[in-house]
This record gives C-alpha cells, sequence and structure tokens, in this order.
C-alpha cells in the first residue's frame, strides 16, 4: 500500500503523520520553499507536547510510472484544476480529492481522466508555525473526514479507503453525494469567513454585535435557499440553521468565534486562505444565483 499525498499544507501534513503513524508508506510531494524545509528538517509535528518527526518520504518529481493506491489532493480551490492537469498522465488509479470544491465532478474528471476521482472532505485543521505542525483531527461530532463516489455507489476503493481510515483511527463517514455535501459545507464556512473580514477585529470578531447579526442571517439564508433547491440538506444535523432564530443563532455564534476550537479549525484557516475563500464566496453566490445579503459589503 502506497500513499501519496499532494499538498504539504496542513491538512496534507496531518494526514502524513497520521497514515504513517498507522503504518502506511507515506510520500509527501511538495515544491518551493516548503520543500526545502521538510528537507532540512523533516516533517515535525506537535504531538502530547512533544515534537516528533514524522516518518514520510519526499517527493519533488512525480514521473508517469510512479504509482499509487491513493493520492490524497489537499491544495486549495484554486490550485485543484493546476494539480489534476499535472496528475493527468500519472497511472495512478485513484485521486482522493481533499479540496473545498464548487467545481462539477465532471468537469475535473474531463482533466484527470474518467473513473478517476474519489470526492472527499478532511475533519482538521491547525497551523504550520515555525517549521513544526499544530493540528489535529476535528472532533467526531463536529465533523467527520467525509468521503463518496461521485456515482453515489460503494466500491471496491471506496471501501478499502474506508479500511484506511479505520486502521489510521479517523473518524469518518461514506456519503451518497460529496457535491451537495461541500455546497452545504460551503453555505455555513463562507459566512464564518466572512466574518473574519468584516470585523474591526477578527481574532475578536464574537464582540462584535453587528457582524454576529449578519453572519446569523447570511446562515439562515443560504441553508433555506439550499433546502429548497437540493430538497434536503447534507449532513441532517445542519438543518439547525434553519430552525433555529437568529437571535439564537447569533448568541451561540458570539460563544463558538471566543472558544479554542473557533481559533484553531476556523480563525487560522480563514485568515491564511483569504484569497481562496473570497473566490469561493463569490463562486459559491453565482452558483446558487443568490444576490448578496443587503447589508453585506462586496468583497475585493
Amino acid at each position: 500500500m502506497r500513499i501519496l499525498i499532494y499538498g504539504a499544507g496542513v491538512i496534507g501534513s496531518l494526514y502524513a503523520v497520521i497514515f504513517s503513524n498507522a503504518g502506511y508508506d507515506v510520500s509527501i510531494y511538495a515544491r518551493g520553499p516548503r520543500l526545502e524545509k521538510l528537507r532540512s528538517k523533516g516533517l515535525l509535528y506537535l504531538e502530547n507536547k512533544n515534537i516528533k518527526k514524522a516518518r514520510v518520504k519526499l517527493c519533488s518529481k512525480l514521473s508517469d510510472t510512479d504509482i499509487y493506491d491513493f493520492i490524497f489532493l489537499t491544495v486549495r480551490n484554486d490550485q485543484l484544476k493546476k494539480a489534476l492537469t499535472e496528475l493527468r498522465t500519472n497511472k495512478s488509479k485513484c485521486i482522493v480529492t481533499m479540496v473545498n470544491n464548487l467545481f462539477e465532478y465532471q468537469e475535473l474528471e474531463k482533466i484527470a481522466g474518467m473513473g478517476r476521482i474519489l470526492p472527499a472532505f478532511p475533519g482538521a485543521g491547525g497551523s504550520i508555525t515555525d517549521d513544526i505542525l499544530y493540528a489535529s483531527l476535528t472532533p467526531r461530532f463536529i465533523q467527520l473526514t467525509t468521503f463518496g463516489e461521485i456515482t453515489g455507489v460503494k466500491t471496491k476503493r471506496s471501501k478499502y479507503l474506508a479500511k484506511i481510515f479505520k486502521k489510521s483511527k479517523i473518524p469518518y463517514k461514506e456519503i451518497r453525494d460529496m457535491y451537495k455535501w461541500q455546497l452545504c459545507h460551503l453555505a455555513m464556512v463562507i459566512p464564518i469567513a466572512d466574518a473574519y473580514y468584516e470585523a474591526v477585529c477578527p481574532k475578536k470578531v464574537g464582540l462584535e454585535k453587528n457582524i454576529l447579526q449578519k453572519t446569523a442571517k447570511r446562515l439562515k439564508r443560504n441553508f433555506i435557499f439550499l433546502k429548497k433547491d437540493l430538497g434536503e440538506i447534507s449532513p441532517w444535523k445542519l438543518n439547525i440553521f434553519i430552525v433555529v432564530p437568529v437571535k439564537i443563532l447569533a448568541f451561540a455564534l458570539r460563544f463558538l468565534f471566543k472558544s479554542s476550537f473557533s481559533d484553531k479549525f476556523m480563525y487560522r484557516h480563514s485568515m491564511k486562505a483569504r484569497s481562496e475563500m473570497i473566490g469561493l464566496h463569490r463562486e459559491f453566490y453565482i452558483k446558487l444565483q443568490q444576490p448578496l445579503h443587503p447589508g453585506q459589503r462586496q468583497l475585493t
């Protein structure tokens, strides 16, 4: 079993560590400054207050005949098509796309090759500081590592992927419609990212009542629209944004934004991936053909 992690950011590095610790043969594909850091120091990560070095291989070039059982693609949305173009001639049969994605999967398959893409999304977050990975999986009741075939049917490879997650002790769920799941995920994370970008002090957004109110309204609006358009919300628990009144949502957001969970899994990603999230913001509302909330300024 050979696994390639294409992308050495927080998510790719964390899954590389976890898979390696589970005994898998793991390689990381990296370039530029991150590759040089990994070459000089190795993949360093924090575990139980100790700095450790992961047992992974480094890869700066990928030949067509360098075959992996699974390639985990952990890049930004705006890097996705370029990465798939690079992987197009490689003979590996399965590319697990762990990316915030609004592209139709058929469009991506035209780039990578039919039947090669297995959509997924990580349940993880954190940061890399001073070349050390400070990251972890999200609590299972918040978000599982989620995946599912484009066809919605379980296959031999999806079952094998589930075994890899199980052996690696990664909480996971296989679902029928990953595209619907990703739309609902973006309906939630885009208003949260917007809140940070519009706040006077992003770190203290939980104190800005007007931002909390606008964010609550945007969340409710997004999910009401998706419920009407898609027929259902995925996962089901996100229906909470429809049934809970705006005032209560705003009150809950106040505590969420002030929590350590928010700092680790929401704030750091939103601030580091600002250009990606702003791009997804635009694409999301265009795709839904939904006007921006009247109180929301156009992000540039």
